[in-house]
């Protein structure tokens, strides 16, 4: 219940956002993930098409390209809860699927293996700054990340979205980097300042 509470405050909190707010703080996160050694080192980067109140990903995926990144994005499949990530080259090889969320289309995409993404920006709805996240339910990524052992987990988010500790269950997975407009928090080097006392 305690995850369900702070996932609504939260979306409440990013809903009363303006657009020009929205916009500008995007572009700040969107700009320092550009600078991040990571991406810049990244062949093939991994990330969700962006819907509203997440920071928008739209900008920063025509920024990859330029760059000539290789761009994969998730496609769901709600019956086993499991995702598959297809590298799309513009924007036309998405599809609207259930509740509004946009998806590769198998067909005219190139599916790309766990280990062949060499950074996956990871979505959710409140984090702490150990990296540890509260999603949006489905489980999709903890499923997803049991097998992807290659590369590092960066989150983008909004300050409103972080909090000091949010409830964790052994199966969560929590990620490496987290941006946000103000800040750039090294999740790992938390976590084992906490480990050691």
């Amino acid at each position: 219940m305690e995850k369900t509470i702070l996932r609504n405050e939260v979306r409440e909190t990013l809903a009363k956002m303006t657009a020009t707010a929205y916009r500008d703080q995007s572009f700040l996160v969107a700009k320092k993930v550009l600078q991040e050694p990571y991406i810049i080192e990244a062949k093939t980067i991994g990330l969700t098409i962006s819907n509203k109140p997440e920071v928008d990903t739209i900008h920063l995926i025509e920024a990859l390209w330029q760059l000539g990144k290789k761009v994969a994005v998730p496609k769901c499949n709600p019956k086993t809860r499991e995702m598959s990530f297809y590298v799309i080259e513009s924007f036309a090889q998405l599809e609207t699927v259930y509740m509004h969320l946009r998806e590769p289309i198998p067909e005219v995409t190139e599916f790309v293996d766990a280990n062949e993404i060499d950074i996956i920006l990871v979505p959710g709805v409140v984090f702490d700054t150990h990296g540890y996240r509260v999603g949006y339910g489905g489980g999709y990524y903890d499923r997803y990340l049991v097998n992807y052992t290659k590369g590092k987990l960066m989150s983008l988010l909004f300050d409103e979205q972080l909090r000091e500790s949010v409830p964790k269950a052994p199966h969560d997975w929590p990620v490496d980097i987290i941006v946000t407009p103000t800040k750039r928090i090294n999740c790992v080097a938390q976590r084992g300042a906490n480990k050691n006392g």
